[in-house]
């Protein structure tokens, strides 16, 4: 099983289930403790965790709403076709995570609203951020697929570049996929405030058109190969120059880590 923002449908099906299963069997316990408590005068501390407890039930409700709101959508959609990427593909000049020396890349195709963009960073990226990345045998690229159904996809996508300017793509692709039940215009600027970016700078440039053209080439790249989907990884080998994929392997979606060590083992064994 893997998944993505558009995924299997009797995959989503079974999760939304669980995830119904789980908060019931999470509140009923927690709403008898709250009546004893409150016919027992609770004090600040018994008062403070339930709210806290409540709060966590509030989240895991909203990720069961916003799976069936991509149910909606996905009942909508044909299939996914075949992905069709090209045999070789420029990375020249682009941000990436990892050492120049690496001589085996992936780019992620990526909506930072997406709750499975969500899961691979939070869940998958850090043991292939370990493995390969930080060892330097890894070049990972961000590429934007911001998904028409995702309201703050795309302000999202200009914000990471706008903070390019000063200094901090990563640090704000990172803070906005930790946390991107709310992308609203606030909240990014928030974030980006706490990164120590300069918010006027940062509005003036996400208000403008400046980085329309990277993030509609990304948009333009993904519909060519079929991408209907993300996140999307396209795995392969970087020419002597580090300028040139040649696109090897594909994963779809947020695959566990043994998916993608599959991958990269042979071609990391073969440019040795």
């Amino acid at each position: 099983m893997y998944w993505q923002c558009q995924p299997k449908l009797g995959d989503r099906l079974r999760w939304v289930a669980q995830c119904r299963d789980d908060s019931a069997a999470w509140l009923w316990p927690r709403f008898f403790f709250a009546l004893s408590v409150h016919a027992a005068q609770p004090g600040p501390d018994e008062i403070a965790k339930l709210k806290e407890e409540v709060a966590r039930l509030a989240v895991q409700q909203q990720q069961i709403l916003d799976s069936l709101d991509e149910l909606k959508k996905i009942m909508r959609r044909p299939g996914q076709p075949a992905l069709k990427p090209p045999e070789t593909m420029s990375v020249a000049g682009e941000l990436f995570k990892g050492q120049p020396t690496a001589r085996v890349a992936m780019i992620e195709y990526a909506d930072l609203q997406c709750p499975f963009c969500r899961r691979f960073e939070h869940e998958i990226y850090p043991r292939i951020r370990d493995s390969y990345v930080n060892t330097g045998r890894l070049k990972y690229f961000h590429r934007d697929m911001p998904l028409p159904f995702h309201q703050g996809a795309m302000p999202a996508a200009r914000a990471i570049h706008c903070a390019s300017e000063q200094g901090k793509f990563w640090e704000l692709h990172d803070s906005l996929l930790a946390d991107a039940a709310s992308l609203g215009a606030a909240d990014i600027d928030a974030r980006a405030g706490e990164l120590g970016v300069n918010i006027a700078e940062l509005d003036r440039c996400i208000a403008s058109d400046r980085f329309a053209d990277i993030i509609q080439r990304g948009v333009a790249e993904a519909t060519q190969m079929q991408i209907s989907g993300t996140p999307t990884f396209l795995i392969g080998t970087l020419d002597a120059q580090g300028r040139l994929l040649s696109v090897k392997a594909t994963v779809v979606g947020a695959h566990p880590f043994e998916t993608f060590k599959a991958a990269l083992d042979p071609l990391l064994a073969a440019a040795k």
